[in-house]
């Protein structure tokens, strides 16, 4: 239930926005319903970024599609090139973004309302965390949930390079209770703060410009401070554009790990085939169950399914720590999140120091760092579209803190629970069926396996199994109707409710892309798209930044020089 709203027109009310600057002078809008077109299939969009996105998506297709095994070695080269040349530069960003959040909220620009300084939010708080955590997170965190704790935990370096060498590094060797603290300290921090902040910024940044300063709630719109009119020319199109193909690849990337693992679940349910055929099925499936979600719009269908995604989460949560070794998994998390707390900065400042140290940060860390990176513009712009009326201080602690609490609770209790399995196994600690696995690097099976020691007859283990697999369909769909939004929206020049078709296409778009990269390589082709699209995007990330910097500076001047004319009107 939304709470209810103070009178804005109170003098306490008023006082929520009294920061450096109340009523900023907005920018120059243009009426951006004269840059799309009237009529015909692209009514409502703009043609040029419109034709421009879906060409340059249909030659990837068929290139990819055509040359699978030459687009596969090129994938390969492309990724090794851009970890050897800015992994330095990604691990950077991600500290400077971070620090920047932390300015923010202790500056008095935290009081700056986004929006009029009479604006409230549309949502209330339970739904508004519900729907940032459902596409801010979405299947990532089930995938990687039991798999990569496990993967840190192991000391075989089995992949060429050690399993986690921050825990190596700390003396910690052998796989015992302090190696688990560092395995899921590890996860803690690849799911932290770190990638939070990109989304903080990027949605602060495009809602600051379009509810407080007037501008389309677009990308190019954190532009206008640093090339003013030039945001409506090729230079803005060029900067939507490449928004656009970033949360493509993105989704893409999900919906292909997130088909992998439902495929797998249903393998054990049901023994249906998890091989590719299946995963390009379960694809065209689950994104036509997402247009028909997307085309109902933000408060409808993504509101409904992420409120639902929440139920059924703590229902799986309670399960784990219900069924799972509680007492243990309470101390482990409280453990592990002190020891987070305590060693954030410096894991985020370390740079690894051995071509074994650097191969691993390159195939975990920088992968992350790039995949934060790559989602931010479209998750940005929904964050941004559903934060209309928060203070810049509520924004930033909101994002920051609330989705990653949740996401170390959800860590603890899966990759906990896996870890007391490997911890306590017949044989040894990381002698069980689940370490096995991650050795193999049966990922996906890992999150279901883990599900089966938790119940003791077929009936419990068949529902937990089948409620992952829903929390997979369920969450990929909420992210799935967050990107379809936020592309129309970027192409529409800012149209908060773009045509329907529209987002069917798109959402058809996505769907091809994420079949066509599995088809291609798999997992890792995925991850390769998903970093070489992050490259770009990260530079425009950085500009918005600095636009959104100069406009803050400029709103702080003008209400010093209000300020000082007003004193010198009241002394002569």
């Amino acid at each position: 239930m939304t709470p209810s709203q103070p009178d804005p027109t109170s003098p306490k009310d008023a006082s929520l926005d009294s920061g450096p600057a109340s009523g900023p002078r907005p920018y120059n809008s243009r009426d951006m319903s004269l840059m799309v077109e009237k009529t015909g299939m692209l009514k409502g969009m703009h043609k040029g970024m419109t034709l421009t996105s879906a060409g340059l998506l249909l030659l990837f297709v068929l290139a990819t599609g055509l040359a699978p095994d030459l687009s596969s070695s090129l994938f390969g080269a492309a990724r090794g090139w851009i970890e050897n040349t800015f992994g330095t530069y990604y691990l950077v960003t991600m500290v400077g973004l971070i620090g920047l959040c932390i300015a923010l909220v202790i500056s008095p620009w935290g009081n700056l309302r986004l929006g009029t300084p009479e604006s409230r939010p549309e949502f209330s708080r339970f739904t508004w965390i519900s729907m940032l955590l459902s596409a801010g997170v979405g299947i990532g965190i089930l995938f990687f949930g039991v798999a990569e704790p496990l993967f840190y935990f192991d000391n075989s370096g089995g992949f060429g390079y050690p399993n986690n060498p921050h825990a190596d590094l700390a003396g910690h060797l052998a796989m015992d209770h302090a190696r688990a603290v560092d395995a899921l300290k590890l996860a803690f921090f690849h799911w932290g703060l770190h990638g939070w902040a990109v989304y903080v910024i990027v949605g602060m940044t495009l809602a600051y410009f379009a509810y407080r300063r007037g501008l389309p709630l677009a990308l190019r719109s954190a532009f206008y401070p640093l090339i003013g009119d030039r945001i409506y020319g090729p230079i803005g199109h060029a900067v939507d554009i490449l928004g656009v193909l970033g949360c493509v690849f993105g989704i893409a990337t999900s919906l292909g790990l997130g088909v992998s693992q439902i495929a797998v679940g249903l393998n054990r349910l049901t023994g249906l085939d998890s091989g590719i055929y299946t995963q390009v099925v379960l694809i065209a499936v689950i994104c036509a169950i997402s247009i028909a979600s997307a085309v109902s719009g933000v408060s409808r269908g993504i509101r409904i399914i992420s409120e639902l995604n929440v139920g059924v989460s703590v229902i799986v949560v309670g399960s784990f720590l219900v069924g799972g070794p509680t007492l243990w998994l309470i101390s482990m998390f409280g453990e592990t999140v002190v020891a987070y707390v305590r060693d954030v900065v410096p894991m985020g400042l370390w740079v690894a120091s051995t071509p074994a140290e650097a191969d691993w940060q390159d195939a975990w860390t920088i992968f992350y760092w790039a995949w934060w990176l790559a989602w931010a513009p479209f998750i940005g712009l929904f964050i941004a579209r559903i934060s209309k009326g928060r203070t810049v201080r509520e924004f930033i602690l909101g994002v920051l803190i609330a989705p990653p609490l949740i996401i170390f609770i959800w860590q603890a209790l899966f990759g906990g629970t896996a870890l007391h399995q490997e911890l306590t196994a017949a044989m040894g600690p990381g002698t069980g069926e689940l370490m096995g696995m991650i050795r193999d690097w049966n990922l996906p099976e890992a999150l279901f396996a883990t599900a089966d020691t938790l119940v003791s007859n077929d009936i419990l283990s068949t529902t937990l199994s089948s409620l992952l697999i829903f929390l997979l369909v369920s969450w990929f769909i909420t992210s799935s109707d967050s990107s379809t939004l936020v592309i129309t929206t970027i192409l529409s020049m800012g149209d908060e409710e773009p045509l329907a078709r529209h987002r069917i296409f798109w959402g058809i778009s996505i769907g091809v892309v994420a079949a066509v990269l599995l088809v291609a390589g798999g997992l890792k082709a995925l991850q390769t798209v998903l970093m070489a699209a992050a490259l770009p995007v990260s530079v425009v990330i950085l500009l918005m930044t600095v636009g959104l910097l100069v406009a803050l500076c400029e709103e702080s001047m003008t209400a010093y020089k209000r300020r000082k004319a007003r004193r010198q009107t009241v002394t002569d």
